[in-house]
């Protein structure tokens, strides 16, 4: 079985690198970058093994000697250790530039066994450090390369981009009635694709995904000939079972949402509970007319076929006079809810349960 893998520079990049002579030779140079011990505590619970690459110029001379080195090393590595955070392997370069080694970064020499002997997961592993060689180093593997540097792309906004912006949930739901194809991404906001056949139903969609801050691309083949209520009964659905797949990949969320959003004279209040435990309650005085090429009396329905397939309990309640104003202010209402139900601040499950979904 093939392992992801995180191929980190040491210094510059997990701990400070003294600008005066590059060297961490005693405790009183060590500090530890910024939030490396949380993000390499959530990489860890993704299942990536971390394997330190370092060059140490003229480790072992005069200069610079092993046991002042090994003496840092082993105390950085323990400190880890105290954190849950074990190092895979950890390969030193000794030599200097023009020493002209094969083992120094951007060369693989020190690697070659290592690659040889394990399976790695190229698609899903990185290099990442402070230097272009590291970045050459990362392409010579023939893996991704990741640039840290402190003040513009620190270890949070690191594992934003390996944990978060590759997660997308592809779903699709194929009946006699409809063929609903679903791409979801919970952790990265960019604008949605939206094409249900349905305008009303696609610009509704659109005001949910802005104000939960996710990407949705969803297509539709759907019987409209006969009505429009296979199609929204099973865009929930999928969207449903998407949600619930990308959920339980999240792992640690709140739970609980709570969105109050005022549209003109209308106001819609959603409360949602991502609790494995699905219920509807839908309190709203829209009238059941069409509106554009909607159906209003299957707003409801889309909502129960939601929380049903997502496992969820959602209550709505609303008012107003503009019908228009009110749905978009029931979709925007759940939309902020559900950012705020999904968000991952927190290292358990919130329930005595000890599970969720």
């Amino acid at each position: 079985m093939k392992k992801k893998f995180l191929f980190i520079d040491r210094d510059g990049t997990i701990i400070n690198e003294p600008l005066s002579d590059f060297k961490i030779d005693s405790i009183n140079k060590l500090k530890f970058e910024k939030n490396v011990f949380s993000v390499l505590s959530s990489f860890k619970k993704k299942d990536y093994h971390f394997v330190i690459v370092t060059n140490q110029d003229g480790l072992g001379t005069k200069e610079f000697p092993k046991e002042k080195f090994n003496y840092v090393n082993n105390f950085i590595i323990n400190v880890f250790l105290s954190q849950g955070i074990k190092f895979y392997d950890f390969f030193i370069c000794p030599h200097y530039l023009k020493e002209n080694c094969k083992c120094r970064k951007p060369k693989i020499g020190l690697l070659k066994k290592f690659i040889k002997n394990n399976k790695i997961d190229k698609k899903n592993s990185f290099v990442i450090g402070d230097r272009k060689t590291d970045i050459e180093f990362a392409k010579n593997i023939g893996i991704k390369g990741i640039l840290y540097n402190k003040n513009s792309f620190n270890w949070s906004k690191i594992k934003k981009k390996i944990i978060y912006s590759n997660e997308i949930i592809k779903f699709n739901r194929i009946t006699k009635e409809t063929n609903v194809l679903i791409n979801l991404n919970i952790n990265k906001y960019v604008k949605s694709k939206i094409n249900t056949g349905i305008k009303f139903l696609d610009h509704m969609l659109e005001q949910f995904s802005f104000h939960a801050k996710i990407y949705l691309f969803i297509k539709v083949i759907g019987d409209l000939h006969i009505d429009d209520h296979h199609t929204i009964e099973d865009v929930a659905i999928s969207l449903g079972r998407s949600i619930l797949t990308a959920v339980k990949k999240r792992k640690y969320i709140n739970r609980f949402g709570l969105g109050i959003i005022p549209m003109d004279e209308s106001i819609s209040k959603c409360v949602l509970d991502i609790s494995g435990r699905p219920y509807i309650k839908f309190n709203t005085n829209l009238s059941g007319n069409i509106l554009g090429d909607l159906n209003l009396n299957m707003i409801k329905h889309f909502f129960y076929s939601l929380s049903y397939s997502m496992k969820s309990t959602i209550h709505f309640k609303s008012f107003g006079e503009n019908d228009h104003h009110i749905c978009e202010s029931i979709f925007k209402s759940f939309g902020v809810a559900f950012r705020k139900a999904i968000f991952s601040n927190c290292n358990n499950i919130p329930s005595t349960k000890g599970v969720l979904l």
